[in-house]
């Protein structure tokens, strides 16, 4: 069996929020077109301003930065984009 392909959302989760619940259920819907598992995990953006927060970021295959500016840290939104851009991940932003 496949492994689940990992993808991180950088963005500060409100189940408020529609948008945030059809980012989760837009990634379930490609997951289930293309027939893969895939686990998205939320990330903070405070959690990505830490040091060793590139630890994290390494976990995951893709990353994905959420709507919903403004960011509780925006230094750290822009340290997970930089991430991917950086070490050539998969990356999308809405």
């Amino acid at each position: 069996m496949k492994q689940a392909l990992k993808v991180g959302i950088i963005g500060d989760f409100n189940s408020a929020w529609p948008y945030h619940k059809a980012t989760n259920d837009a990634l379930s819907h490609a997951a289930g077109s293309l027939s893969i598992a895939v686990q998205c995990s939320w990330l903070p953006t405070p959690s990505l301003d830490e040091m060793g927060s590139e630890s994290v970021l390494d976990q995951f295959d893709a990353l994905w930065c959420s709507p919903g500016s403004p960011y509780q840290s925006m230094e750290g939104a822009l340290k997970g984009i930089r991430f991917a851009r950086e070490r050539g991940r998969p990356f999308i932003g809405t």
